[in-house]
């Protein structure tokens, strides 16, 4: 009881201290004249208008994923295998089972969710759950890895669904109020309200594509894919992710921004490719050695670290060293918030760039182009008697090097045909080849003619991620 007593006496505290100051202090006459609220709905204010608006448009989406699973640990060990046979530890199928949102944003049921909650590692079964319990099939339209954004299609005989509007993202302001619609941990769809926390977060994603409205609108487990709705009941981000330590919600969720879901949208709806618009230059943050150097006041902005000769940004008057410190009308902090800009305004538009160089500022207009398409000598099938055999590979284009992440110049493997030579020695797509032997390979041609002999040891030097792998192989 002794901590209650505390508790109650710490808690009377304000309350004496208010009757003191009531006592002491008489408010002006013009706040004496209260009027009651001019309606019920003033007094009772709810979001309850705004949930009956979004809520029929955001459903479950469960994904059945049909998977092999090895057996034993030791199935992948040839000594085992030999004795065993082949059978040994060998794979059997399971299912695995995954749960998240989604939203419908047209009427013939075309659904935003993200890609984590609809990807699996083998044969896919996808059930959208609607707010009134109904289930249909749907299918992928389309789903990009980078920024996490799936577009699905519900299979229906022409029925006609809820749709949600797309609001345009820029329009919000931190502070203004939100509400976060989903199926957290299973539970059913829930409603949580919140704020904007920030826009245009670009720190916390694995891609330089990923940029998040902040909010501490509650999102749990099982929210992924879901709306976060604003005050007219329009979608303003797609939730999903959370910063947390727990695995539930602290305060500090993300979601992908409206204006980055609509040109996915449009992407998949007229079967068109996303491009991001190319640049043709290397950006790099700004960190505060490079600010002092700069004699920037600010330590913000995106430098150019270098430029290809012919790109959009060289053909603009753009130089190595130029800062970009907005984009139009938005401040832009680092390169990722940069290439979001591009994005949203899209390939055949021209934006503004806000410049500092050499301490001037200065504007300069960058139209946006798409990246160049690969010639017929950029791609090649490999096969042969050779390490690469069975693995198609291609010159480091700028809309390749986009698509993979890739900064490098040279070859890099864009698929390996299964059962190849290639495939056993376990290379992947997205592997950059440094070189054959004593030839550093910068393009494809080299490559081509670094293969044609057979040595006795093939010593190789591949790029995968962020490492250097160093591999000697018998010819």
């Amino acid at each position: 009881m002794q901590p209650v007593k505390r508790l109650a006496i710490w808690l009377s505290i304000p309350v004496l201290a208010g009757a003191l100051f009531a006592a002491t202090f008489t408010p002006p006459a013009d706040a004496q004249q209260r009027v009651p609220p001019p309606s019920r709905e003033a007094a009772q204010y709810s979001f309850a208008p705004i949930v009956r608006t979004a809520a029929p448009a955001v459903v479950n989406v469960y994904v059945r994923s049909r998977v092999k699973v090895a057996n034993s640990p030791f199935a992948d060990d040839p000594f085992f295998r030999r004795f065993f046979g082949e059978q040994f530890g060998g794979p059997s199928e399971r299912m695995q089972s995954s749960l998240g949102s989604g939203v419908i944003v047209s009427p013939d049921g075309v659904v935003i969710t993200n890609t984590h909650v609809v990807k699996g590692r083998g044969e896919t079964e996808i059930r959208v759950a609607l707010s009134d319990k109904r289930e249909f099939d749907a299918k992928v339209l389309t789903q990009d890895d980078k920024t996490d954004i799936a577009i699905l299609k519900i299979e229906s005989n022409g029925e006609r669904f809820s749709a949600i509007e797309l609001e345009n993202s820029d329009t919000l302001e931190v502070g203004d109020l939100v509400l976060a619609i989903g199926n957290p941990f299973g539970v059913g769809q829930t409603v949580t309200s919140g704020i904007i926390s920030a826009q245009t977060r670009t720190e916390i994603g694995k891609s330089d594509a990923q940029v998040f409205i902040q909010t501490d609108a509650a999102i749990n487990p099982g929210n992924s894919g879901g709306a976060l709705v604003d005050m007219a009941g329009k979608l303003v981000g797609i939730n999903t992710m959370i910063f947390s330590q727990s695995g539930g919600s602290h305060g500090i969720g993300f979601a992908i921004p409206s204006n980055l879901v609509r040109v996915y949208l449009e992407g998949a709806t007229s079967g068109k490719k996303v491009e991001r618009p190319w640049l043709g230059a290397k950006l790099e943050a700004v960190t505060r050695d490079i600010a002092e150097g700069l004699g920037l006041d600010r330590v913000t902005g995106a430098m150019i670290e270098r430029i290809s000769d012919n790109g959009p940004a060289a053909k603009a008057g753009l130089l190595a060293g130029d800062v970009i410190v907005k984009v139009d009308t938005f401040d832009v902090t680092d390169p990722r918030s940069v290439y979001y800009r591009l994005t949203t305004r899209g390939i055949g538009e021209t934006v503004q760039l806000a410049v500092i160089r050499k301490g001037k500022p200065l504007s300069i207009n960058l139209p946006l182009a798409a990246p160049p398409a690969a010639g017929k000598n950029d791609v090649k099938n490999l096969a042969g008697q050779h390490p690469f055999d069975g693995a198609r590979v291609s010159n480091i284009l700028p809309g390749i090097a986009d698509e993979l992440g890739l900064d490098d110049e040279g070859v890099v493997i864009l698929s390996v045909r299964p059962g190849s030579i290639a495939a056993r020695l376990g290379f992947q797509r997205g592997d950059v080849i440094l070189s054959v032997g004593r030839q550093t390979i910068t393009t494809l041609q080299e490559l081509d003619d670094s293969i044609r002999d057979r040595p006795r040891v093939w010593q190789l030097e591949v790029k995968r991620g962020g490492q250097t792998l160093q591999l000697r192989l018998p010819g």
